[in-house]
């Protein structure tokens, strides 16, 4: 009896055992069925922005100098830049940007002496020389950048490293807010070198938008490369501009540049920033942590393209560059003269 009734344990064990094997195999079946809804992955990978171009405007990166530093340190930077663009390309690569022709091409604000100088020697004549800036006397520069994760940093530390390791003239890059903080500090002594958008830098010397009065004390260096206006979203069902109305958007702190920019871009779509969206006030690093964490739906981030802080945005999943169309970009560019159409080649991100 004690035989049958092992015996017939084995049987329903052995039974059990291959039941159970069954309904793995029966239970792959589905999960091969649903094997379409997994390849969602490369769909959103080739909807994100390094799938298309995206059509933006942009602003100018420049380097602007106080008037009081020497007019030889100033040559020595031009030059040392400008004369190494290969092996500072290889080093980061918006070297590759740098050019001649752009770099002594602003009509704006008139240039230090020490660049006119070098530009002159290459044939490239600037609109205006600052009169009586370069006279002061030589000492260590400090140069003015941006945040960690923007490209001013990265870019600017480029630069201040080569002229530093290959002339007598010393720079040192540090942070900063961006473009309003170096205009301000330059102003205060206490950074001799900045990097500016093209619009801030008008605003401070015309006494306008972010500035209550005029900021005269400093001069262009160069043009350096294009800034675009990146409108950057995890959400693939915002395609345009106006499919931002009613999101939470990040448009910059109030009164920086960025959010210039924003306003600038959301009012030719006749969006208020104010009321037409849910406006969050964050500088790129944390725009980006909030996109990756799904606070926020969009954000605006002006920095030349590709951008420290969206590259490691992209890491983490699917991203996506929002374009303008032909219409509003040419209504913006009739109000606001000192943006350029610029279109950011598929595959930045």
């Amino acid at each position: 009896m004690k035989k049958k009734f092992s015996l017939l344990m084995a049987v329903l064990m052995l039974a059990m055992l291959l039941a159970g094997c069954g309904g793995d195999k029966g239970g792959s079946a589905p999960a091969d069925t649903s094997a379409p809804a997994d390849t969602s992955a490369p769909a959103d990978s080739g909807d994100s922005a390094v799938a298309e171009d995206t059509n933006t405007v942009a602003v100018g990166a420049v380097v602007i100098a106080r008037d009081d530093v020497p007019e030889e340190d100033i040559y020595a930077f031009t030059s040392a830049i400008f004369e190494n663009i290969e092996a500072i390309t290889e080093q980061h690569a918006k070297g590759g940007e740098l050019d001649l022709d752009f770099a002594s091409s602003v009509t704006s604000v008139p240039y230090h002496p020490g660049a006119a100088k070098y530009f002159s020697e290459k044939g490239k004549e600037v609109a205006s020389v600052k009169d009586g800036a370069g006279s002061g006397d030589s000492k260590s520069l400090t140069f003015g950048t941006g945040g960690e994760s923007g490209t001013y940093y990265a870019f600017g530390g480029v630069l201040s490293n080569f002229v530093s390791n290959s002339t007598s003239v010393s720079v040192t890059a540090i942070t900063s807010g961006g473009s309003k903080e170096n205009i301000e500090n330059l102003a205060a002594g206490d950074v001799q070198l900045g990097f500016v958008q093209s619009d801030v830098m008008s605003y401070a010397y015309n006494g306008e938008r972010l500035f209550d009065a005029k900021v005269e004390n400093f001069s262009v260096v160069a043009a350096l490369y294009m800034e675009q206006v990146q409108i950057v979203t995890t959400n693939p069902d915002i395609k345009s501009v106006a499919d931002l109305a009613g999101k939470s958007v990040s448009i910059g702190d109030r009164g920086s540049g960025v959010w210039f920019n924003a306003v600038d871009v959301l009012s030719a779509y006749d969006i208020d920033p104010d009321t037409g969206i849910s406006p969050v006030y964050l500088g790129f690093a944390d725009s980006t942590e909030n996109l990756k964490d799904k606070k926020i739906d969009a954000a605006f981030v002006v920095a030349g393209a590709p951008t420290t802080s969206i590259v490691d945005l992209a890491t983490s999943g699917p991203v996506y560059l929002v374009s303008l169309d032909e219409e509003h970009t040419n209504a913006l560019l009739e109000v606001s003269p000192y943006y350029s159409a610029y279109t950011i080649p598929a595959g930045t991100y």
